[in-house]
């Protein structure tokens, strides 16, 4: 089976720039470890995606259509097709005074946030910082080696696929969660453990939505998708019973 359009896959990659040959993204720990980039907080494993829903590059994406479950292939993206090119617009003088009056102290090289844009500071100078707010991969021309290793047919374990890749909550079993298709309505029960999670309420709401269209759109046989919670009543054991009295 090649892979179109569409299809819901799991690969595995390595991001270098093409220059220096640096790595900058990966899903192979060895590889993070080897390169300095290393995240304890992230699982290095195969990402699930479906195939032109821009979860990778669409450079990527394009040129993964084709081939089959266990093929590998280099792929170069230049900058205009990558993370675009460098806007010397986008680096900007900002007044010391302005993080004072946030309680920060500006240190070259620090991330901050502004209007929902991450920027970081190249210089700190005097009464000015000098902010970046350029993807640290704009006007770069990457190499992506990219392995597909599975293609995911079953109608459930694709849903349980984008379940994983939206839903970031380590303490979720994927596996765990409950899935019925009947006349075109997927009924979605999450892992238990869903039921505490900590994130933000739009978060997980905006990580539904993302989930559920997903599944709309690359699924034909489903149109609706239902998010199941509920909290059973459950009958106290014995045990249970005396260790309260």
């Amino acid at each position: 089976m090649t892979i179109d359009n569409g299809d819901f896959v799991r690969v595995n990659f390595t991001g270098k720039i093409k220059d220096t040959d640096e790595v900058f993204d990966t899903t192979y720990e060895e590889i993070a470890e080897e390169a300095e980039i290393f995240d304890v907080k992230k699982a290095y494993k195969p990402i699930p995606i479906v195939v032109g829903g821009n979860h990778l590059l669409p450079a990527i994406e394009e040129a993964i259509i084709g081939l089959e479950e266990g093929d590998k292939k280099t792929i170069e993206v230049d900058s205009d097709n990558a993370f675009g090119p460098r806007d010397h617009s986008l680096i900007q003088l900002v007044p010391m005074r302005e993080f004072k009056k946030q309680g920060m102290t500006p240190v070259q090289g620090m991330k901050i946030q502004s209007d929902g844009e991450t920027g970081k500071i190249l210089t700190v100078n005097g009464g000015r910082v000098k902010i970046d707010f350029n993807h640290e991969l704009a006007g770069k021309d990457l190499v992506y080696e990219v392995e597909v290793t599975e293609i995911i047919e079953d109608e459930k374990d694709k849903i349980k696929s984008m379940i994983e890749l939206h839903y970031a909550n380590s303490n979720v079993d994927v596996e765990k969660t409950e899935i019925d298709i009947v006349d075109g309505v997927a009924n979605i029960k999450l892992d238990e453990m869903a039921k505490f999670d900590q994130q933000p309420y739009m978060d997980i709401t905006f990580a539904r939505f993302r989930i559920a269209k997903d599944i709309w759109d690359n699924i034909d046989e489903i149109n609706n998708v239902n998010f199941i919670d509920s909290f059973e009543k459950k009958e106290e054991t014995e045990d249970e019973e005396e260790a309260e009295e």
